[in-house]
């Protein structure tokens, strides 16, 4: 934990609005302790929005670390997907950038740790594609790693931004989740705005999309 790498992770990915959010930070043993001090954990450990906004802020203001962020709206995300026709190669992709940024600004730091998401030769694979030469350690429960716990808090923080202002500004709250509030929120959005409007708020391969528009071609999730 305290040896210096980056770490990874996302936030958004299984729910069916806002964007697909890929964070990530590089520690070594002074800012391993001064994330353990600031009392950073996985960020779905947290339920307070403010929390989370507090502590991403405390990330950000640790000297010596850095931080890549990158934020795939729902326009381009369902851009992406039609491109890559797969969740997983898409968050690989995701991955890859990040860690790639990071390399950028720390090119002697040995290695790289992302929270598991798919077989360990997706994400080998894209990060090749970067021309990244790292080495690439991949786990389940990544969060446990404070570095990937820090990434998960940054990411988290862009997302629940991203949900509050679009919320704002089209007049309808997004809910998380997949639960009947969801269909709702989209029904009214469809309703207010035009069932175009859904691929600028959502991800549009979700079987959610038929339920609202009643369009069966629709595709479900697939992350093989």
């Amino acid at each position: 934990m305290f040896a210096p790498h980056f770490g990874t992770d996302e936030s958004g990915k299984g729910v069916y609005f806002g964007p697909l959010v890929i964070a990530g930070v590089s520690t070594d043993a002074p800012v391993v302790r001064s994330l353990k001090a600031a009392g950073v954990m996985d960020s779905k450990r947290i339920s307070s929005s403010k929390r989370i906004r507090d502590l991403a802020e405390k990330i950000r203001n640790i000297p010596g670390i850095a931080i890549s962020v990158v934020a795939i709206g729902p326009e381009r995300y369902n851009e992406m997907f039609s491109s890559f026709g797969n969740l997983n190669r898409l968050l690989a992709w995701g991955h890859a950038k990040v860690i790639s940024n990071l390399a950028a600004q720390r090119p002697e730091c040995p290695r790289a740790l992302s929270d598991q998401f798919a077989r360990p030769d997706v994400l080998a694979r894209a990060l090749k594609q970067q021309n990244v030469n790292i080495q690439l350690d991949q786990r389940t429960k990544g969060e446990s790693d404070i570095a990937v716990a820090a990434a998960s808090i940054l990411a988290r923080e862009r997302f629940v931004d991203w949900m509050d202002k679009t919320s704002t500004a089209g007049g309808v709250t997004l809910p998380l989740g997949a639960s009947a509030a969801v269909i709702e929120a989209a029904r009214q959005i469809a309703a207010k705005h035009g069932n175009e409007a859904l691929g600028k708020v959502a991800k549009l391969h979700f079987k959610t999309t038929a339920s609202v528009t009643g369009d069966s071609n629709t595709s479900g999730m697939d992350s093989a």
